[in-house]
């Protein structure tokens, strides 16, 4: 059975610095996702540095995941609304090929 340090080759907790780099941000955007509780982390102590568990930013990367797809969704069924509203035929642009 693979341990949760198998799994996590930086460890259970990542520092800022390793989250940022994970997310390929700043450390003060995950500063900020922190102050804001939207990235879920721990501080040892008063002034301690802040640690983010491995777990807790595998589940925020699957937020955004899930917030990426329902807001492709809502998209999606504005311009099918748009479409029956108006009446007229709703023409999508199309992806390049290659």
């Amino acid at each position: 059975m693979e341990s949760q340090r198998d799994a996590a080759p930086l460890g259970r907790f990542l520092t800022v610095a390793d989250t940022a780099e994970v997310l390929n941000v700043s450390a003060q955007h995950v500063a900020e996702l922190i102050s804001s509780g939207e990235l879920p982390a721990i501080r040892i102590g008063r002034s301690g540095p802040w640690r983010i568990e491995f777990p807790a930013l595998e589940a925020f990367i699957s937020g955004q995941y899930e917030e990426a797809r329902r807001a492709g969704l809502w998209h999606q069924a504005q311009l099918t609304e748009l479409a029956e509203f108006s009446g007229a035929p709703m023409l999508r642009p199309v992806p390049p090929l290659g």
